[in-house]
Parts: structure tokens; sequence; C-alpha cells
């Protein structure tokens, strides 16, 4: 899961995180279990670290090669009305009041006179067929 340059470090920050985490250890489940588990979440937390900092920090030709040589003009706008268009009523509305307005789940399903859950596959349908549009 870390790759073999890391795995001594990890395998001694997880028996760090062992040692200050055994009075945590209820004994509901076996002790292997819990050392599993404390040992994915080092892993995890490494990974995501990892991550980030590969995110932040890009050297060579590959941090310019993303840039584009013009700064995009009016060829590649989007005509946002003609995708809001798109939508089926029920979605648009959900979509405008949630992404555009900032409503919560909850005041858009009263608003609506709908359910939360409702709005909230509203909101996923819209956003899908908006995807889809966009791709095109």
């Amino acid at each position: 899961m870390i790759g073999p340059d890391l795995a001594d470090e990890v395998t001694q920050d997880v028996f760090v995180r062992t040692w200050r985490k055994l009075d945590s250890f209820r004994g509901e489940a076996a002790f292997g279990t819990w050392l599993h588990r404390v040992a994915i979440n080092v892993i995890l937390g490494r990974r995501k670290k990892l991550g980030i900092a590969r995110e932040r920090f890009v050297n060579g030709e590959k941090a310019l090669g993303g840039l584009s040589q013009k700064p995009p003009g009016a060829e590649t706008a989007i005509d946002f009305e003609s995708a809001l268009a798109t939508l089926p009523e029920g979605a648009r509305q959900v979509f405008v009041l949630h992404d555009m307005e900032g409503y919560k789940h909850d005041e858009i399903a009263e608003m609506l006179e709908i359910s939360s859950g409702t709005s909230k596959s509203q909101l996923h349908r819209a956003r899908m067929i908006l995807r889809d549009y966009l791709d095109r």
C-alpha cells in the first residue's frame, strides 16, 4: 500500500502509534484486528500526506506543459443558460437553489414542498446532465 521505499519508516510509525494508543484498545475485538486497523490508518494518513505533497510540487517540463499559450477566448466560452435549459424543471430548480443560491437541502425541500432526499437526488441528476452537456 505504501511501497518498499517507505515500508520500514511506516512500520516504525505503526508501532509508535500502537504504543501511544494502547490504552484505547477495549478488547471488544482481537488485538490483531485492532493492530491491523491502526496500521491501515497510519498508511492511509501517510499516503494522503504524500499525495498532497506530489500535487503541490511538480518539477521540470511537466510544470509548464499544462499551461496554454494564450488565454481562452470567446470560442471556448460556455453558454450556461443553454446548459441550464437542458435540465428538467425540478432538477433545474434544485440546482439553482443549491449550487447557485447556496440553500441547504432542508431549506429547498421546504420551499419546493418535496423531501430532502428528493432534493439531493434532483441535484445529482442535474449535475450529471450538465456534466454530459459539457463533455460534448
